[in-house]
């Protein structure tokens, strides 16, 4: 059951609870890795990629137990430092598990990793993060095998504010002896999370939501129970739904702190937004105002993961708007499955330039990727007739229950 169809036009109204972070509880799973013993996660989404990082850490010794949104992670026994290829071809956050694994084995062998493909992805920041703690690191045939000795805390750079790359980096530093200062890194949520989970195994970060994050290495002392923050893409995402559907929602376990340029454009758009604790509500305007000029950046500037969801929901706004991509070259692929639909989006390198049109047209679309089948929902969800979306096993990855959360806001919405 990999399409999703869709009979669109009908406002969403009603109340939804935002599930657990997928882009937040991945690194934490790969970071259970660095306690010999139990670790607890809440709030887990049950979603295919964090199936597949279940997988991968059975694969190397792991026992785990889940229980709805309950998972229990026993690390207590690896018996191998090897990711098999064929998890690592599924998902690119199985790139997360060499840095735990260098701190707790001194040795781990994995591939380049897959994933979406929305463009280039380069692991070179993991790579040098890793060499210059001291760890040797061979690359051969798509292959990675690296290995560590006895490794000092020292300096290290990031030329670029990579999320995945700053996680690995905090991760490997645990197992430095001293202290590790890692400059230029990420500011972004997940990275927060991730040290506070840390702090939960009573390893000492400083600095996390800032570009310097300083990682006291250590072995983990405690058995944390963490509850994992909402995800503020699938909150985003549903929130875009009300809005092109012309509805009105209010959705509970918001990380609203986490949220606010996303709820900026929505208000930019013309739509009523209250925040309140976890609580966001929205209501719709009688049509949308387009964004003249919208860029995707590293937080706290808009996320890369809602721009094809903007994209999909400024083809509908009143007026012209431009979304220049700054983060994946590659995120455009939607762009042609949109016009198809009858919205009118002119692609021009990392820009698109977007007319609004009155409205969009049911039609048979595919997802390239995990946030751009997300976008074709949403443009189904306002499209007159039926929407058929194939290749739904992407959406899949990222989003619980999407079709179910989206039926109990009123969408005529199935799997086929």
């Amino acid at each position: 059951m990999n399409d999703i169809q869709i009979l669109g036009s009908l406002p969403l109204y009603g109340e939804q609870r935002v599930q657990g972070s997928k882009n937040a509880v991945l690194p934490m799973m790969a970071a259970s890795l660095l306690h010999k013993g139990t670790t607890v996660l809440e709030n887990v989404p049950q979603i295919e990629d964090v199936s597949c990082m279940v997988r991968i850490l059975e694969k190397l010794g792991a026992s785990i137990q889940r229980d709805g949104h309950r998972m229990e992670i026993d690390a207590a026994n690896l018996d191998s430092c090897e990711i098999s290829l064929d998890y690592v071809r599924k998902m690119r956050s199985s790139i997360m598990v060499l840095g735990p694994l260098l701190a707790r084995l001194g040795q781990a062998v994995t591939y380049y990793p897959g994933g979406c493909s929305i463009g280039k992805r380069p692991v070179d920041y993991h790579v040098k993060l890793l060499r210059d703690l001291g760890i040797a690191v061979e690359e051969k045939d798509g292959r990675i095998e690296a290995r560590a000795g006895r490794y000092e805390g020292t300096q290290l750079w990031l030329a670029f504010p990579s999320v995945g790359a700053t996680e690995n980096a905090i991760m490997a530093a645990v197992g430095a002896q001293g202290e590790t200062v890692i400059r230029g890194c990420a500011r972004e949520p997940e990275i927060v999370e991730l040290c506070l989970f840390l702090a939960g195994m009573g390893i000492e970060t400083v600095g996390a939501g800032t570009d310097t994050i300083r990682v006291r290495g250590q072995e983990s002392g405690k058995s944390p129970v963490y509850r994992v923050c909402g995800d503020r893409i699938a909150a985003g995402t549903y929130l875009a739904a009300a809005a092109v559907t012309g509805g009105e929602i209010c959705l509970n376990d918001a990380p609203t702190a986490y949220m606010k340029t996303i709820l900026e454009v929505l208000c930019a758009c013309g739509c009523q937004v209250m925040a309140e604790g976890s609580r966001i509500s929205l209501k719709a305007p009688a049509r949308l105002r387009a964004v003249p000029y919208l860029e995707t950046a590293v937080y706290p500037g808009f996320p890369t993961d809602m721009q094809s969801i903007f994209l999909a929901l400024l083809c509908l706004a009143r007026g012209n708007s431009v979304i220049q991509e700054n983060i994946f070259e590659g995120r455009f692929e939607t762009a042609a499955e949109l016009n198809r639909m009858g919205a009118k989006v002119r692609v021009e390198g990392r820009k698109a330039h977007i007319t609004g049109v009155q409205s969009l047209k049911g039609a048979e679309v595919t997802a390239r990727d995990l946030r751009g089948g997300a976008a074709l929902v949403v443009a189904g969800l306002a499209a007159q007739g039926t929407t058929t979306i194939h290749d739904c096993e992407h959406v899949y990855r990222g989003y619980e229950e999407i079709v179910k959360d989206l039926q109990s806001l009123g969408a005529r919405i199935e799997k086929h």
